[in-house]
């Protein structure tokens, strides 16, 4: 097995772990594309549901870097962004094995850094505006309240699975 996959099966286990001790802490998030969802998950049951906005080219997966799409597949959420030029961001482990297999056979970068994150809060045009189309480059966007919303959710090393 490739060893990006044992890392991911390391990180997981970590999370799991973790998450054992922090009651309030999501243990799964699910990312549906086709109805702009956002929702959040401990035990199977749903703590939070958010509306988001996605790439500019949001039908089928990220294939290569440029392309404006929002993966498809199973992540982590591998690190926390406070600093982020888009108020906070939250790292997706984007590209997988599967990314990676998929961009070598093409010749192609898959491309990186995609995150789910807030808003430029120097925008002149309104979150609630902004979250009406798909805007960004490949991540996933909330407004800057529902992002505050869901950092306090989750802790580095959740898993995110994005849905087409």
């Amino acid at each position: 097995m490739p060893l990006r996959f044992y890392a991911f099966i390391g990180l997981f286990i970590l999370s799991l772990s973790a998450q054992a001790s922090s009651p309030n802490k999501a243990d799964l998030v699910v990312v549906t594309k086709s109805t702009l969802q956002l929702a959040v998950f401990k035990k199977g049951r749903l703590l939070k549901q958010f509306h988001i906005a996605l790439g500019g080219n949001p039908i089928g997966p990220k294939r290569k870097k440029g392309d404006k799409r929002t993966p498809e597949g199973r992540y982590l959420l591998d690190y926390k962004k406070s600093d982020s030029a888009y108020y906070r961001a939250i790292h997706i482990s984007y590209p997988n094995d599967d990314d990676l297999r998929q961009s070598q056979l093409n010749g192609q970068d898959p491309g990186g850094q995609i995150m789910i994150h807030g808003q430029d809060p120097n925008s002149s045009i309104s979150a609630r505006k902004r979250q009406k189309f798909n805007w960004t480059d490949g991540c996933i966007a909330l407004t800057n309240k529902d992002i505050d919303e869901l950092w306090q959710l989750l802790d580095a090393g959740t898993p995110i699975v994005i849905h087409p």
